[in-house]
């Protein structure tokens, strides 16, 4: 089970009252409930979630390599004497994110899509520009002064509310033990276009040319791009797009300003690191990863838990932290897979007693696919005392760890149209097969010559579905047009 990351801000409790500081990067006073003293607390405490939650990429060469050059771009910031923290992620999510005080996160799956060293700078030097700022202490000053104070969320539910599973949230709230406090919003226009100038003129010091960020931005709505190609290839509509542009809104004005801004300095700037970054990042995982748990087409495999799942045909897998979950076609029901922690009970009864509650109901012994299993239907009580309807399966899965499988859907309707579904999805639940752990192979990056023949030639070996040649030509920087020259390293994936 994996970790999407979304556009949220952990933090904890906030200043009662409200002090004056010096912003260092206007030079002007501002009334903040968070002070510096109080930012790097903040920005402690939500490290350990967002590692807890996330984790991080288990690849030291890497971790070094983006923690060596975000310590560079620190030292040219408006905030050098902070305690800077760079961390890699490890999630497929093309995103990266700042926490207060100065800890900066990029994905490994941002990293696959930059094409050079200057480019992952480009996309450092905008977070870092968010903490030197102090865009996070405005913000949480801003809402506090609201009357919004901080808001619980569970990520589950937040990650079925962005599917359109309506009121499925506040189900899979109470049977998850994972509850993050943070606000959940972006960053004004005018924080985004700050940072994009900051981060600009920290490029520019560190010798990187700042045009690198306009060809991050253009990079990533290329990402876009494709993703409403995939769509169209699939027969789906297209859709919002989970990555740093949707956590950072963007327009063309904005690309327009970013463009201005990058003309303004002039300099002579040094290497843009492509070799570097390429020798770096190859032999990365790319996708899904074996600790995760990987999706494949409509099959969703954990082999450091030995099983497997098959979403419906239509349906989609979403993979959290907390959960896996089946979505179907038109989002408005789920099957949620979670592991059942140890003290909720030793045996089905026990577990259905302790993490469902029902008030009534009826139980089924069953198995699946040779896996014992409880299936029970009845109703339960929910978090403002309302009766509701409860239909979930326990099962024992390998080395006896128990799982829930979870109906959710939008209403009662929804829950009968998908009810076929729902049940496919869950008679597929099974220990890993040797088939199974064939097809779980990971992908990694790799760097190879650019051949005679192009993309056509390198997507014929390329595992990645759909659109082989699009995507190769996506993670290389020439989406919409043009071609490496013969012989130039370029990535695959293998």
């Amino acid at each position: 089970m994996r970790t999407t990351l979304l556009p949220w801000l952990l933090t904890a409790t906030l200043l009662t009252s409200c002090a004056t500081v010096t912003n260092p990067v206007t030079g002007l006073a501002e009334r903040t409930v968070m002070d510096e003293k109080s930012e790097i607390a903040e920005g402690e405490k939500g490290h350990q979630q967002v590692l807890k939650e996330y984790g991080a990429y288990d690849n030291p060469k890497v971790q070094a390599y983006v923690n060596a050059l975000g310590q560079r771009l620190a030292q040219q910031s408006h905030r050098k004497t902070l305690t800077w923290h760079f961390t890699v992620l490890d999630s497929p999510e093309i995103n990266a994110f700042a926490l207060p005080g100065g800890y900066v996160y990029v994905t490994r799956g941002i990293m696959a899509y930059m094409d050079s060293e200057a480019d992952l700078a480009g996309v450092i030097g905008h977070e870092i520009g968010h903490v030197t700022a102090r865009h996070g202490a405005q913000r949480a000053t801003r809402q506090q002064t609201a009357g919004f104070g901080v808001l619980a969320a569970s990520l589950l539910g937040a990650v079925l509310e962005s599917q359109g599973v309506s009121g499925a949230g506040q189900l899979a709230s109470q049977v998850s033990q994972n509850v993050a406090a943070g606000y959940i919003a972006s960053y004004s226009r005018d924080q985004e276009s700050q940072a994009d100038q900051l981060g600009a003129e920290y490029l520019a010091r560190s010798h990187y040319n700042p045009q690198n960020m306009v060809d991050v931005i253009k990079v990533l709505k290329d990402q876009e791009r494709f993703a409403d190609d995939a769509a169209r290839a699939e027969g789906r509509t297209p859709g919002a797009h989970g990555n740093w542009l949707s956590s950072h809104p963007s327009n063309d004005k904005r690309l327009q300003d970013i463009t201005a801004t990058a003309g303004h300095h002039q300099g002579q700037y040094g290497d843009d690191g492509r070799s570097r970054y390429l020798d770096t990042i190859k032999g990365m995982d790319f996708g899904d990863s074996r600790e995760q748990g990987l999706t494949r087409g409509q099959n969703f495999y954990h082999e450091p838990l030995g099983i497997a799942v098959t979403a419906p045909e239509g349906w989609k897998v979403q993979n959290s932290a907390q959960a896996i979950t089946l979505v179907n076609a038109t989002g408005d029901a789920a099957l949620i897979i979670r592991t059942v922690p140890a003290q909720a009970g030793a045996n089905h009864e026990e577990i259905i007693r302790n993490l469902i509650k029902p008030e009534q109901g009826r139980t089924e012994r069953l198995t699946l696919n040779t896996l014992p299993a409880t299936h029970l239907v009845g109703t339960r009580r929910n978090a403002q005392g309302q009766s509701q309807r409860v239909e979930a399966t326990v099962v024992t899965g390998p080395s006896d760890q128990h799982y829930l499988l979870l109906y959710a859907s939008k209403d009662g309707p929804a829950l009968q149209r998908a009810s076929t579904g729902l049940r496919e999805a869950e008679a597929s639940f099974r220990a890993m097969t040797p088939a199974d752990r064939h097809a779980a192979r990971p992908w990694a990056l790799k760097v190879l010559p650019y051949p005679k023949s192009g993309f056509a030639q390198l997507a014929r070996q390329s595992p990645l579905r759909p659109l082989p040649e699009q995507q190769l030509r996506l993670i290389n920087g020439v989406y919409t047009g043009g071609e490496p020259p013969v012989g130039q390293p370029v990535k695959v994936v293998e």
